[in-house]
């Protein structure tokens, strides 16, 4: 599949890190429904954690974090760290994320 041809994000977030973190993210939120969020730790990590049941996910550099439409979580970061998160109408296909991250 060309990358043209896959889905791309809609909006991206600023560049967030350890000055900057909006307290509400730091608190449970949701995604709106009908948008997916990809996650990226551009450096340290972070940790997603979810009030559904599903497991933490922990996102580094060239490993994001998938949020689903309508999903509640909130971040716990690293000490320093810098993330953003790219935003979705349809969603994303993780692997070939993941490769475009490590390529």
């Amino acid at each position: 599949m060309d990358r043209h041809d896959r889905p791309q994000p809609y909006a991206s977030s600023p560049v967030f890190d350890q000055h900057n973190l909006p307290d509400a993210l730091r608190r449970e939120h949701r995604t709106k429904p009908g948008v997916w969020g990809v996650v990226r730790a551009l450096d340290g990590h972070i940790r997603l954690c979810f009030s559904d049941g599903s497991p933490d996910q922990h996102v580094a550099p060239g490993a994001p974090g998938l949020l689903l439409p309508d999903q509640p979580h909130w971040v716990y970061p690293s000490e320093a760290f810098r993330m953003q998160v790219d935003f979705y109408d349809i969603a994303p296909d993780m692997k070939t994320i993941s490769a475009d991250i490590a390529s």
